[in-house]
C-alpha cells in the first residue's frame, strides 16, 4: 500500500499488513502451515538467532500468516507491533511478563471478565506475582494503591460484564505520574470504537477470539505496543532496560527502541513461555478483521436500540448499557468510544437469581455460551458461570449480582431478538 499518506479504518482492516503472495500471487494471505523455514546459509541462521536480522525461524516465534494479523491489529490499533499469541489470557501474561517478577504487583480494576479476576487473584500468585483491586471510578483509590513494587495497571476500556466505560484518559495520568504503563484490554470496544493509545494507554491486549474475528470459530490472542513508553526511565523494568543474558548482554529497549516491547515478547516471552498461535487460526481472524467495522456498526445500532427497550419494561430492574442517557456513563461515549458503546451490557430482572435462570434458559435466538463479540446473539448467567468462582461481594463489585445476565447483542434482525427476550422474560416473570 502506497500513495496515500494515510488510509481510513476501513481500508486498513482489509489491507494493512497483506500483501499478494510473492510465490504465487494469491491475493488472500495463504495459511502457511509448516513449522520451520530453511535458513540461505550459516550465516543467516546465525544473525536471526542473535537479533541481528529479523526473519523466520520457527513457528513458535514467528510465521508469515500471523505476522501479516500483528501488523493489522498493530495499525488499526496505532501501535508500533503487536505479538500475538493463543488466547486472550495468554495476551494478559505476555504483556505482564517483561514487566513482573517476585514481590511485585498489578494494580487492576475490580469491573473485569471473571476469568481475568481469578488470574490476577490466584493464578499470578504462583509466579510470585500479586494483585490489588480497585473500583476504577475512583481515581485517588487507583493513586493510593500504587506503591514502590506497582509495575504497571491494568482495565478494560469497555468492562465485561456491565458495559462500563472507563475513563481511560484519567487512568493514564496517574500512571504516567508513577512512571509506569497502563494496559488496557480493549477486546469489548475493539480498535474501531476505542483507541487506547490515543487516550494514554502504553500496551494494549485483546481476545481476538471476540469482536476481531466475529464467528465464534478460534481463540486468540494479542498484546499491541504504543512505542510510546520509555522503558529506560527508571530502574522498574530490567528485563527492557538492562543486559539480558540469553542474548550475550543485549538491552533490549537501547537496541530496538520502541520496538523493544514487540521484540522482547518474540525473543524471550513466545520462546520460553510457547503461547503461540496457530496459522490457521491466524487467518481466519484476518478474514474476521476485514468485516469488522461493518460489524460493530450493527452490532451498536442493535444494542441499543435493545437496552432502551428493556430499560422501559416494567419486568426489569435496571439497564447498564452505557449507550443509555440515564448511565453514569453516557458522558464518556463521546470521547472514549466516539462512534458507540459497544455491545455488551447486563440487565437485571425482577424476580433474582430463579427469574435470571428461566430467562436464560427461554432464549430461543440467543445462545447460552460462555464468550462474547460473535455474530449471534449470545447471553449468559455470569454468576452461574464465568464469575460462578468469585464471592457474591465479587461479583456484585465485577457488575455480575446473582440478579443479572449478560447479553452480547449480535448482528441479527433487531426485531426478532427483541421478540425473543419478549417471550423468555414473559417465562422467567410468569409468577411475579
Amino acid at each position: 500500500m502506497t500513495g496515500r499518506a494515510t488510509y481510513g479504518f476501513d481500508t486498513l482492516q482489509v489491507h494493512a499488513g497483506a500483501r499478494p503472495d510473492p510465490a504465487t500471487g494469491a491475493r488472500q494471505t495463504p495459511i502457511y502451515q509448516t513449522t520451520a523455514y530453511v535458513f540461505r546459509d550459516a550465516d543467516h541462521a546465525a544473525a536471526l538467532f542473535n537479533l541481528q536480522e529479523v526473519g523466520y525461524i520457527y513457528s513458535r516465534l514467528t510465521n508469515p500468516t500471523v505476522s501479516v494479523l500483528q501488523e493489522r491489529v498493530a495499525t488499526l490499533e496505532g501501535g508500533v507491533g503487536a505479538v500475538a499469541c493463543s488466547s486472550g489470557h495468554a495476551a494478559q501474561i505476555m504483556a505482564l511478563f517483561p514487566l513482573m517478577g517476585p514481590g511485585l504487583n498489578v494494580v487492576v480494576s475490580t469491573r473485569l471478565y471473571g476469568g481475568s479476576i481469578t488470574q490476577f487473584s490466584q493464578t499470578i500468585k504462583r509466579f510470585g506475582w500479586s494483585a490489588t483491586f480497585v473500583d476504577f471510578d475512583d481515581l485517588d483509590a487507583i493513586k493510593a494503591a500504587c506503591d514502590d513494587n506497582t509495575r504497571a495497571i491494568f482495565c478494560e476500556s469497555i468492562a465485561n460484564p456491565g458495559g462500563y466505560i472507563t475513563d481511560l484518559d484519567a487512568v493514564a495520568a496517574i500512571a504516567e505520574t508513577q512512571g509506569i504503563p497502563l494496559i488496557v484490554d480493549n477486546t469489548s470496544a475493539t480498535p474501531y470504537l476505542c483507541r487506547p493509545f490515543e487516550h494514554g494507554a502504553t500496551l494494549v491486549v485483546h481476545s481476538t477470539t471476540k469482536y476481531l474475528t466475529g464467528n465464534g470459530t478460534v481463540t486468540g490472542g494479542v498484546v499491541v505496543d504504543s512505542g510510546k513508553f520509555d522503558w529506560s526511565q527508571n530502574d522498574k523494568f530490567p528485563s527492557l532496560s538492562q543486559p539480558e543474558p540469553a542474548y550475550h548482554g543485549l538491552k533490549f529497549h537501547e537496541t530496538f527502541g520502541n520496538l523493544a516491547f514487540t521484540l522482547h515478547g518474540i525473543a524471550i516471552g513466545l520462546r520460553d513461555l510457547g503461547m503461540t498461535m496457530n496459522p490457521q487460526g491466524a487467518h481466519y481472524t484476518l478474514m474476521g478483521i476485514e468485516t469488522l467495522s461493518l460489524r460493530m456498526d450493527r452490532h451498536v445500532a442493535n444494542a441499543k436500540t435493545i437496552a432502551k427497550w428493556l430499560e422501559a419494561d416494567p419486568r426489569v430492574e435496571f439497564v447498564t448499557y452505557a449507550g443509555l442517557k440515564s448511565s453514569p456513563y453516557f458522558e464518556r461515549i463521546e470521547r472514549i468510544c466516539p462512534k458507540g458503546a459497544g455491545a455488551l451490557f447486563t440487565v437485571a430482572i425482577k424476580g433474582g437469581y430463579d427469574a435470571c435462570v428461566k430467562m436464560v434458559n427461554g432464549l430461543e435466538i440467543f445462545s447460552h455460551v460462555a464468550n462474547l463479540g460473535d455474530a449471534r446473539s449470545l447471553v449468559i448467567h455470569a454468576a452461574s458461570t464465568t464469575h460462578r468462582q468469585l464471592t457474591i461481594e465479587q461479583q456484585i463489585a465485577a457488575g455480575a449480582a446473582p440478579n443479572v445476565i449478560r447479553f452480547s447483542i449480535g448482528i441479527e434482525d433487531v426485531n426478532d431478538l427483541i421478540a425473543d427476550i419478549d417471550q423468555a422474560l414473559a417465562q422467567a416473570t410468569s409468577d411475579i
